[in-house]
């Protein structure tokens, strides 16, 4: 562990205080858990109201997150948490209290579970949907070596149940005898509001009276189970068959796939939590607890404000609610997911064939804008890369045109379906992949660094990048055209652009086709997308120095400007390339093949994400240990130049 003192201002309460593991706390009474759950709650409030971060997801499993620490025995027992947005508690009821006021930043502790940062941490999670596959490997290793006593429990949202991969997994447990809890947290909520068939079976389980009946029948059963001596279970068992038979309208979905399912049960009486996990910990085989919690409980302006602001407020004021928004004097460039926001609307209002689709992110990605203006032509898959593909695609074979907007890191979930079911039929599916290249400080699991090299590869893929957003609206007009061919990617970073002017008249570009920023004769500087103006701010930088530099924007990978790199060549034998993305297979690598397959002779230095998992921190401080900041690309082109800045002093 860091050895990182305890921040200004963060005092933890009376009990709080001596809990640095979880065997500090299965050392209080029941009764004092309720205080352990209020402090732990304040300090979270605290926290993240001063340093920022996930709020909602995590002061909604304060309770759960109590009990389960209370009852099994972790690190033994393995603890599997899904996605990691709730995790905060756990964090610090395990020994990270006193760090994690450097939660999310640069250097700090990571903002989701990391088996590198804590024994408790038995899964690194980021991408959803994956808790109850990974527990259930867990579990299945555990049976095949014989241990017996060992617990696996997988902590996973109601969000995340509607991917796949959740489904996928349960299919498989329901047939293993293995120790596994799933602990359905059901909250209505991802980041976004739910949506799908799940969403409405879940609350029809919810608020079923009847259901409700049947389960508090059961649930007096098992508080007296030890009445009924050794075939206690059994018994059980077909008491509760009968009580659901009778009385039931219609089949649990969860015991259907084989799973003893109990709940629904109140998610924030600590007390009863701790209960229902200790009568049911020993039952064995695949068990699920439907556990009904609210994102933001306990603080009244998350539970009664939006709870998508809520999910990760930023800083703001925790005595009045006041999200603490920094006002810049001069206007300022809008984000880029709001640019594509604006303009798929702008582009839809002229062409009737266009839809948004997106996988449980219509406020990350703002496509939320079209589904206010346009909610029959906006939809929101779920937490289901995959399927929003293949849909996307199915769209396009009835001659619509799709805009399928996924965060780049969440679209590798979706590659197969990107070759199989887009690529390979020729169709005309346009993904735009927001938070492409460093993230900031949702880290590694979120940085979009792969999709330049894995889309390049694709063939039928047009592979594209906008340097600013005048180019980002451009590309995607480009993109509809009737007359542009193939699968079309655009990918933009996270953040802010650089235009205040930057809602202009459409202009088609034409494919494969870069532009030459900036004359300049000593040395070339390639690079695509944003990055572009990382470059601008180096030359500069450059200038200073009386160094001539070239500047062309690639805009595309695939298919390269052959043209322009000619031009290049014949002009230049010192060059860089920089991109926010990997330098394995990204833009750099396709400049290189493109000088080899054509037999020129230039030293070449690619500067992007290196071969390594980037951690978390602010988008600049990522760029300079990168070294593509703007200091970083103005050091190395000093350092390509300098025998030929020795030469001309020497001459001088």
């Amino acid at each position: 562990m860091m050895n990182i003192v305890e921040g200004p201002g963060f005092i933890p309460g009376e009990l709080l205080a001596k809990i640095n593991s979880p065997a500090e706390l299965k050392k209080l009474d029941k009764a004092q858990l309720q205080q352990v759950c209020d402090e732990l709650r304040q300090y979270i409030i605290d926290l993240v109201s001063v340093k920022g971060g996930h709020f909602g997801a995590s002061l909604g499993v304060v309770e759960l997150t109590v009990a389960l620490h209370y009852i099994f025995n972790t690190p033994y027992d393995q603890l599997v948490w899904d996605v990691g947005h709730q995790a905060y508690g756990h964090k610090i009821l395990t020994g990270r209290r006193d760090v994690f006021h450097t939660n999310r930043k640069y250097k700090g502790i990571s903002g989701f579970p990391k088996r590198s940062e804590s024994e408790y941490d038995t899964f690194g999670v980021g991408h959803s949907s994956t808790s109850i596959g990974a527990a259930l490997g867990m579990a299945v290793a555990s049976r095949y070596q014989g241990i017996k006593d060992k617990q696996h429990i997988a902590v996973i949202g109601d969000g995340s149940m509607t991917a796949g991969m959740a489904f996928e997994a349960l299919n498989h447990a329901g047939v293993e005898n293995a120790n596994l809890l799933v602990v359905l947290n059901d909250n209505c909520m991802a980041i976004d509001p739910n949506v799908g068939a799940l969403k409405e079976y879940l609350t029809d389980i919810t608020t079923s009276h009847t259901y409700n009946k049947a389960k508090d029948m059961v649930w007096d059963l098992l508080g007296k189970i030890s009445k009924f001596g050794p075939n206690a279970q059994e018994i059980a068992s077909k008491i509760e068959n009968a009580v659901k038979t009778s009385l039931l309208k219609q089949s649990n979905l969860f015991e259907s796939l084989k799973f003893r399912y109990f709940g629904p049960v109140d998610g924030h009486d600590v007390a009863r939590l701790a209960s229902i996990l200790n009568d049911i910990k020993d039952i064995p085989g695949p068990k699920i607890l439907h556990v009904l919690t609210k994102k933001g409980k306990g603080y009244k302006f998350a539970e009664e404000g939006n709870e998508t602001v809520w999910h990760a407020p930023g800083v703001f004021n925790k005595d009045t609610g006041e999200i603490i928004k920094v006002v810049p004097k001069n206007p300022q460039p809008p984000k880029y997911q709001d640019v594509f926001g604006h303009t798929i609307v702008e582009l839809a209002e002229k062409n009737p064939k266009i839809m948004g689709i997106t996988p449980a992110m219509p406020s990350g990605s703002s496509l939320n804008i079209m589904m206010k203006a346009m909610p029959d032509r906006a939809i929101d898959v779920g937490i289901a890369e995959q399927h929003a593909v293949t849909f996307s695609a199915g769209l396009a074979t009835q001659g619509l045109v799709p805009f399928c907007n996924i965060y780049s890191s969440f679209m590798q979930r979706a590659y197969d379906q990107v070759v199989h079911d887009v690529a390979l039929q020729k169709l005309k599916v346009i993904f735009c992949l927001d938070r492409g290249g460093l993230a900031g400080a949702d880290g590694p699991t979120h940085h979009g660094a792969y999709d330049i090299a894995y889309f390049r590869c694709i063939p039928n893929m047009i592979v594209s990048a906008p340097m600013n957003e005048e180019e980002l609206r451009n590309l995607m007009y480009t993109a509809q055209l009737e007359e542009t061919p193939g699968s079309f990617s655009i990918r933009y970073p996270r953040g802010n652009g650089v235009m205040v002017d930057w809602k202009t008249p459409f202009k088609k570009i034409e494919i494969g086709k870069g532009r030459k920023v900036k004359e300049g004769k000593d040395i070339a500087i390639l690079s695509i997308g944003h990055p572009g103006n990382l470059v601008t701010e180096a030359i500069k930088l450059l200038d200073e120095e009386n160094i001539s530099v070239a500047h062309y924007d690639m805009r595309f990978a695939k298919p390269i400007d052959e043209q322009l790199l000619h031009e290049v060549f014949a002009k230049h034998k010192k060059v860089i390339t920089v991109e926010d993305g990997c330098i394995v297979g990204g833009m750099g690598s396709a400049v290189l093949e493109f000088m080899a397959d054509n037999n020129y002779a230039a030293q070449v230095k690619r500067l992007g994400i290196p071969d390594k998992f980037i951690e978390h921190g602010e988008q600049p401080e990522l760029y300079e240990e990168c070294g593509f900041s703007p200091k970083q690309i103005a050091k190395t082109a000093v350092e390509i130049l300098k025998p030929f800045i020795k030469e001309k002093q020497t001459a001088v």
